[in-house]
């Protein structure tokens, strides 16, 4: 059985990005994650210590790395690296071992 694989990137906002104007630009993202084959979920939150945190379930580990690939090819993507802080940004891929039901 293939295992689920969750893509986790974290990082901090460039300085001048809003959070709500950070929001509205991942939310531009969402057609083209939505649309790729083997996408399960993803959530974006944010810590009190101003990192935030991208997380997106995959099918499997292919899908992940192929579509983190693609993310970098797509019109949005220069505006969304521009709203990260340089040097900031860290993104694993890990195989989920279990998950809850909702």
């Amino acid at each position: 059985m293939t295992k689920h694989v969750a893509e986790i990137v974290t990082f901090k906002l460039a300085d001048g990005i809003s959070t709500a104007d950070f929001t509205a630009l991942m939310q531009r993202t969402e057609g083209f994650v939505r649309a790729q084959a083997g996408f399960v979920t993803r959530q974006l939150s944010q810590g009190a210590d101003g990192r935030w945190t991208d997380y997106v379930v995959w099918k499997d580990m292919a899908t992940a790395q192929k579509v983190a690939q693609d993310f970098m090819q797509q019109d949005f993507s220069p505006e969304v690296m521009a709203a990260i802080a340089p040097g900031s940004a860290q993104m694993r891929h890990e195989e989920v071992q279990w998950q809850m039901a909702p």
